[in-house]
Parts: structure tokens; sequence; C-alpha cells
């Protein structure tokens, strides 16, 4: 191998030194390169000779270091035989030691009860002492000394306790003797509980005070801790622990919500009629502010583990709860729905969900404030309250509207001159009271009122119109004992549509509610007050027509025909002067009385025509007959014609008046080629065709020309041939001969 090398260096030599013969300029440079190529060769030889003794010195330092290490071996294998020669006498030596032991356990003993009796002697001293300190306010001071008895007392009994722990009677007479320092407790506890009571008060101008007591309580807290960790060893347990001084921190602070909230109540009903108002208003500033400062006071004086502001939120809303069901059944009439209505708002945005508090109590996992049981008994009550006012007032407002009835007085009018009553007024104000009330409480309530408001004024409606009937009748019987019947018919003609007006108010305002019963009851109401006004309005008629048909039966006797009585200037004359009262009826009454009153006036008139008894002697005098009804009809017409007409009422169009059957009435009589009375029947009938045979047979027997028998026949036989031309007409309307009955 290193005959291989050299040859390889010297091939490798070779070839440096035929490159550098072959170039001129190397020769020159031959002896520099030789002399730089020997000082290599040197400082390779002393980096060789350097790596070398650097190797030789590592090398006899660690035959040193093992040399020394087992030197270290032989000594420590003759020192550990020693020392177990040594530890061989040490379990004998325990044995010999027993009696020394136990004279140093009652050295330890006698030390400690040297150092107990000093305690001992000094206690009714250290007693006084503390109470001062509570006396003066020093609770800290106090606690200490407090704490020092208890040392003294707990560390003497649970000596007495390790030595016989089945003895009472030196523990009774310990015990005994320490009696004032458990007192002390007692009294310090008691200051301490009424600085927690007030900590409202005082946390906002002495938070010291309440940190004072909360480290007192949490030094005792630790204390129990301690003593139950003692009883778990060796099952001994000082007098009066555990104290659980935290735990009667919050029954305190709960105790004094309670109080808070109890005692703002200053008023009962007796002295005011809005107590529950001002004590639940007083209730909830109360519990704003309390919990305002709990929430920015409180928390940086409490201990973190105390979770103050959920714990007072919980203390708060608990005796709350609890002071509002006892309350809720203490109440009566619109207490129920103030109640309710409060507890409504008791989440929003005026308390819990105030900004200065942002509760919300599902978040804070707490019940309802009232439970669901109670809402509903409440609203109940509520419901049978606002039932109940209903019922008295529907009888109050019955028997004050027959007592206006029976006035001397007219009626009251509104700005529009219609005569009008209080009591659409009053129900409105009465209903529209109850549903906002409702409102403020929820939908649901609102619900149930409106639609026990609408039932009752439906049956308000029926109590007014069985009243209503009953003055009618009463008056009809004696017509002189009520002074102003027409101008109060009038008047509750009016009230009526008020009534639907106030219906129709309450659908537009409170669309939300509406549902199929609601509807219902809507719709039972405005049928009622409807029904109610046609009575109305007919009473009215039938009031006029009582004074009409005195004159209205005149016509058709011989004495109207020969102008003996001025009928239609009579019957005008009636008319102006009840037209006067009429006029102040609303427009949708007058309108719609306009268009009875032009029916029942031509039904009277021309069922006096048709009842004529006369007989005439000749044409002539059968077409005067025909000429003066037919400008009596027209006389009627015009004057009905000149009423106002406003339109208010949605009736089909009216083509025809009930007048303008008088002319083809006067035909039959002007008639003189009697083949032509099957014409003129038809014409008749096809214009009117709710006419009968009766009112034809009726008609033309005023004629002196026709026999009843041969009438009756040919009235008989032109109204079968007629028959299906009517069935061709279709349904036949209804015109002024449906009323006429001349039996």
């Amino acid at each position: 191998m290193d005959v291989e090398l050299e040859r390889e260096a010297k091939l490798n030599a070779a070839k440096i030194v035929s490159n550098i013969l072959a170039r001129t300029n190397s020769l020159e440079q031959m002896k520099q390169s030789r002399k730089l190529r020997a000082s290599r060769e040197a400082a390779g030889e002393a980096m060789l000779k350097t790596a070398m003794q650097n190797q030789l010195d590592e090398v006899r330092k660690g035959l040193v270091n093992l040399e020394t290490s087992a030197n270290l071996a032989h000594e420590s294998r003759i020192t550990l035989k020693e020392l177990d020669e040594f530890l061989a006498v040490v379990p004998n030596l325990a044995e010999r030691l027993k009696k020394i032991r136990e004279e140093a356990t009652k050295h330890t003993q006698l030390v400690a009860a040297k150092e107990n009796l000093r305690h001992i002697l000094n206690v009714p001293e250290n007693v006084a002492k503390t109470r001062n300190y509570i006396a003066d306010g020093k609770l800290l001071l106090a606690h200490q000394c407090l704490t020092e008895l208890e040392n003294s007392r707990d560390d003497l009994l649970h000596e007495i306790h390790k030595l016989s722990p089945t003895s009472s009677q030196d523990k009774g007479v310990l015990r005994n003797y320490f009696t004032e320092v458990e007192k002390l407790s007692e009294e310090l506890g008691k200051q301490l509980w009424l600085i927690i009571r007030l900590t409202l008060n005082s946390v906002r101008k002495e938070p010291a005070i309440i940190v004072t007591a909360l480290r007192i309580i949490e030094r005792e807290e630790r204390y129990d801790a301690a003593a139950l960790r003692r009883k778990e060893k060796d099952d001994f347990i000082p007098p009066g622990r555990p104290k659980s001084w935290r735990k009667m921190v919050f029954r305190i602070l709960e105790e004094a919500a309670n109080e808070r909230i109890v005692g703002n109540q200053i008023e009962e009903r007796a002295q005011d009629k809005m107590w529950l108002v001002r004590h639940l208003e007083a209730s909830r500033r109360l519990i704003l502010e309390d919990l305002r400062v709990v929430k920015t006071a409180c928390i940086p004086c409490f201990p973190p583990e105390y979770d103050i502001v959920k714990q007072m939120l919980q203390f708060y809303h608990r005796c709350l709860s609890a002071h509002l069901q006892e309350l809720a059944m203490q109440l009566e009439g619109n207490e129920y729905v103030t109640l309710l209505n409060w507890v409504q708002k008791y989440e929003g945005p005026e308390l819990l969900n105030h900004p200065s508090l942002n509760f919300d109590l599902k978040e804070e996992g707490l019940e309802p404030l009232l439970p669901k049981p109670l809402i509903d008994e409440l609203t109940n009550k509520y419901l049978q309250t606002i039932e109940k006012n209903y019922k008295e007032w529907m009888n109050n407002t019955i028997n004050r509207e027959w007592k206006d009835w029976s006035s001397p007085n007219l009626p009251e009018t509104d700005d529009s001159g219609h005569y009008q009553t209080t009591t659409p007024v009053i129900v409105f104000q009465m209903i529209d009271q109850h549903l906002q009330v409702a409102n403020t409480v929820d939908q649901k309530l609102t619900t149930r009122v409106l639609i026990l408001s609408l039932d009752h004024l439906a049956t308000f409606a029926n109590q007014y119109k069985d009243a209503v009937h009953k003055y009618c009748e009463s008056h009809f019987e004696d017509r002189g004992q009520f002074t102003h019947f027409t101008p109060y018919m009038i008047a509750i003609a009016n009230n009526c549509v008020s009534f639907v007006d106030i219906a129709w108010k309450f659908k537009k305002k409170y669309p939300s509610v509406s549902n199929a019963k609601t509807d219902r009851s809507f719709e039972n109401v405005l049928n009622s007050f409807e029904k109610l006004r046609e009575d109305t309005l007919k009473f009215l008629l039938h009031e006029l027509f009582l004074d009409l048909d005195k004159e209205l039966v005149k016509v058709g006797t011989r004495e109207w025909l020969e102008g003996k009585f001025s009928v239609i200037e009579n019957v005008c004359l009636t008319l102006d002067d009840y037209l006067r009262d009429y006029n102040h009826l609303k427009e949708r009454n007058f309108d719609a009385l306009k268009i009875v009153l032009e029916n029942k006036l031509a039904k009277s008139y021309i069922t006096s025509i048709l009842k004529k008894k006369m007989t005439f002697k000749d044409f002539n005098q059968r077409e005067s007959f025909g000429k003066k009804f037919v400008r009596e009809g027209d006389i009627l017409k015009m004057a009905i014609a000149k009423l106002p007409d406003y339109n208010t009422v949605k009736l089909a169009k009216k083509e025809t008046s009930p007048f303008d059957s008088l002319p083809l009435l006067a035909e039959f009589l002007r008639l003189k080629d009697l083949s032509m009375l099957y014409l003129e029947i038809s014409n008749l009938v096809i214009k009117y065709p709710d006419i009968n045979a009766e009112h034809l047979t009726a008609l033309l027997n005023l004629r002196e020309d026709m026999t009843k028998i041969n009438v009756r026949k040919r009235v008989t036989d032109h109204m079968s041939d007629l028959k299906d031309l009517g069935n061709n007409l279709g349904t036949k309307k209804k015109t002024v001969f449906s009323d006429i009955d001349l039996n």
C-alpha cells in the first residue's frame, strides 16, 4: 500500500515538473516554487507533531483520572462497611430511648399548657378587650382577638379530646369557661350582618367597611375548612364550627332585598285608589337603582367567587315574585291588569333590559316573574271585572236613556245639528279604555277584551231595542205622555249609526287581532244595531202616518173628488211639520227614511184609491177621478223629490217612483174599449210583476160599466194567461204593490 502511494506521488510530481518545464516563465520561478514547497512541507510536519503531542497529553490525564476513581471506590467500600456496622445498633437504641421520647412529649405538652395557661388566665381581659373593639367598630382587631381566644379554647379541647375522647366532663368545664368567647362570636356576627344588610347604602358611601366585613367572613370560611379537615383526621370539631358565614351573607342580602321591596308599600287601597300603581312604580325605581349599584359598586368589594351581580339579581327576582304573588291575592277591579301590565314591562327597557343593566331572564336562568297559572288567573279575573262593569253599565245606560226619553227637554245635538244622546260616546270611551289597557299587556288579552266588548255591545243592542220597543208601545198607547217622542227616536236612530261607526273604528284600530271569532262578533254588532236602526225609522214613520192616514183615508171618497177635503195640502203641511224634526237625522238615516217614506206614502195613497166605495155615474166622472189621483200623486212625488238626497244608502239604481204607477192605474179608468183591457193588464204586470189579481179586481171594480162578477172572471183569466209571461220574466222584483194588502 505504501509503495503504491509513493509511486503515485512520484508520478504526480513528475507531471507537475513536466508542466512547469513546458512553460518558459515557470523556469524563471523555479527557486521560488521550491522554497514555497519546502515551507509547506515544514508546516505540515509541525502540525502533525502538535497533534500527536495533544493526543499524548489527553491519554496521560485519562490515566490519572482512572487511578483517582479507583482509589475513591476503594474508600467508599470501606466507609459503607463501617456504616453498616454502626447502624446495626439503631433498632435497639429506639427501644432504649422510649422513656426519653415520652418525657419529651410531656415536656412539649407542658410547654403548650404553659402557653395556654397564659391565655386561660387572660380570657376575661381579652374578652373585655374584644367587646371594646366591637363597640368601637374596630372589627379586624376584634376578630383577631376572637381568633386567639378561639384557638386557645380549641387547642385545649383538642388536647383533652386526644387524651380522653370519651371524657365529656372536662370538655364541659372548659367549654363553660369559654362561654363568653362564643357570645363574642355572635356579637361580632351581629355587627357583620348589620353591615351586610346595609350593603347597598354603605357600598356607595363607605365601601371599606364592606371590604372589612367580607375579609373577616372569608377568614372564618378558611377556619371552617380547616376545622372540617381536622374532623376527618381525628374526629374533632371545635364548638360552633362550621359557622358558614358566607351562606349567612347571602341569606342576609336576600332578606334585605325582600325588606326593601315589601317596605316601599306605604299606601293601602282605602287611602288611595292608585296605591298599586304607586307601589309598583316605586318598586321599579328601587330595583333599577339597587341593581345598578350592585353592578357598578359591589363588584370591586366582593370576592369574584361570590358572583354578587348574579346572586343579587336572583334575590331581587325571587323576592319580587313572592311579593307580587302575595299581592295578587288582594287585588280587585282594574288592579289585575295594572299588575299584568307591570309584569309585562318588567323584562323590558324600563327595568331589567335598561341600558345600565342589560339583563335577560333566560340568559340568567331565571323563571318568569309570575307563573303562567297565576297569569291566567289574573287575566280571567280581569275579564270577569270587565264583564261585571259592562253589565252594570248596560243597566245604568238603559235607565239613563229612558229617563232622557221622558225628559221635557230636547235631546242634545252634535256639531252638525243631529240629535243624539251621550250613550255612544260613553260606550266608545269605556271600550276604548279597556282595549288600550289590555293592549299594554299583550295581543292575546287585547283580542279577548275586544271579543268580550263586542259581545256585550251586541247584548246592549238587544237590550236597547227592547227598551225602544217598550218606549214606543207606551207612546202609541198614549201619544201625549212623552213630550219629545219624535226627537228622541231620531236621536236613537242616530245613535245606532254612531254605534256602527264605533264598531268600524275598533276593527280598523285593532287589525292585528282580527280572526274568525272577532269577525263574527263584529258582524253581530253591526247586524244588531242595523236592525234597531231600521226598527226606529219604522216607528218614526208609524208616528207620522198616524197623522197622515187621517187625511189619506179620505182619498177616493166623493167629498175628496168634489174637492171638499184638502187632503194633499194637509198631507204636505204634516210632512213639512215632521220634516223639521227629520232634518236632525244623520244623512244615512235621512236617506233611508226618505226611501221608506215615499214607498209607504205611495202605498197608503194607492190603497185608499183601490178601496174606494163610491160608484161612478159615467165616464167623465171616472176620468176626473183618475186625473185627480194622478195629479195628486205628482204633487206627492214632487214633495218627496224636494227632500235632500245625501246618496249614503247603497241601493239598486232607482228607475221609477212608486207614484209612477198612478198614471197606469188611471188608464184602466179612462179605457173605453174593453177589448184593450188585456193589453193594459199585460203592460201593468210587466212593469209591476208583484201586482196581483186582488189589486186588479179592486181597480176594475171602480168602473161603473163592468159588473163585479164579470171583473173577477176576466182578471182571473187574464192573470192565468200572463202566468207564463211572468215566469219568463224571471224573479219578480219588489214594488209598492208587494206591500198593499186589501183584505
